[in-house]
């Protein structure tokens, strides 16, 4: 059975402060990325399971994690919570060439 990219949401926030909100984001840019699981699996040096984990708000080790994001042109940003709401209003008001 063929299966079937995830839908991407364009207006998703980038703060994650849950296994499972940062399993959306990985999932999200997957999507974005036209990707199947087992080729961004591939492409990240881990194993189908492990991509599926964290994308469904499992733990991963820290460097499956790394790997996993580096794939995908992701990184990790840590910050003050009080600082969130002023970083996704700054990433809103970017221009849409300033990409990714």
């Amino acid at each position: 059975m063929a299966r079937t990219l995830p839908a991407f949401e364009k207006n998703l926030s980038p703060a994650a402060s849950t296994l499972e909100q940062l399993g959306r984001l990985v999932r999200n840019r997957r999507a974005e990325s036209r990707l199947r699981i087992d080729d961004a699996a591939s492409l990240s040096g881990v194993s189908s399971d492990v991509l599926s984990r964290l994308e469904n708000g499992k733990p991963v080790t820290a460097d499956k994690l790394i790997k996993v994001l580096e794939s995908l042109g992701l990184s990790i940003l840590v910050v003050p919570k009080a600082d969130i709401p002023a970083i996704e209003a700054a990433l809103a008001q970017r221009s849409p060439s300033e990409g990714r």
